[in-house]
């Protein structure tokens, strides 16, 4: 699948906004596409919504553009989270993902420079944010430390293999 050609206008990445997830989202979420390459380290929206719906501690966030959802991932405060970070007052990043069309716009870089804001309001009492990403994702790596996760050599087997643990903490 090709990416198509944007216009300036349209890769401008002004108008970006994490907001939670709604149903109204569900017709575009559940057209988003990762090739193999990256479906591999992300679960899609999709999926992870069936899960959510489950599961309260599961937070489903959707990045939008224009008010278009572009990104999708899951803010995670159950009993997971301990496999990742041992503070009390923490949230585990999950699913992080770009809709394939939508990639290459700054769109996940915004999103995430908009997450100690969106955390502040909705979780105020949290401290810090973890993520789990694999070892062979090095462009997932380097997005994140750009935004603001902190690697301290903490490690951990996911399901596709080595993780490096990456923590942001949130200063109020």
């Amino acid at each position: 699948m090709n990416k198509p050609t944007y216009t300036s206008q349209a890769a401008s990445t002004t108008g970006v906004e994490l907001v939670p997830y709604h149903c109204k989202h569900d017709a575009i979420l559940h057209t988003f596409y990762l090739p193999e390459d990256q479906r591999q380290f992300t679960g899609m929206p999709d999926e992870m919504l069936a899960l959510a719906k489950q599961d309260p501690h599961r937070h489903p966030v959707v990045i939008t553009a224009a008010g278009r959802p572009v990104g999708f991932f899951i803010l995670y405060d159950g009993d997971e989270l301990a496999g990742y970070t041992n503070a009390s007052e923490a949230l585990l990043l999950r699913a992080f993902s770009i809709h394939y069309a939508d990639q290459g716009q700054g769109y996940a870089k915004h999103g995430l420079l908009q997450l100690p804001q969106y955390i502040s309001k909705h979780f105020p009492n949290v401290r810090e944010v973890v993520l789990g990403v694999n070892a062979h994702n090095l462009p997932a790596q380097k997005l994140y430390l750009t935004c603001g996760f902190q690697d301290e050599g903490n490690t951990r087997m996911g399901s596709h293999g080595l993780q490096h643990i990456l923590k942001m903490s949130l200063y109020r």
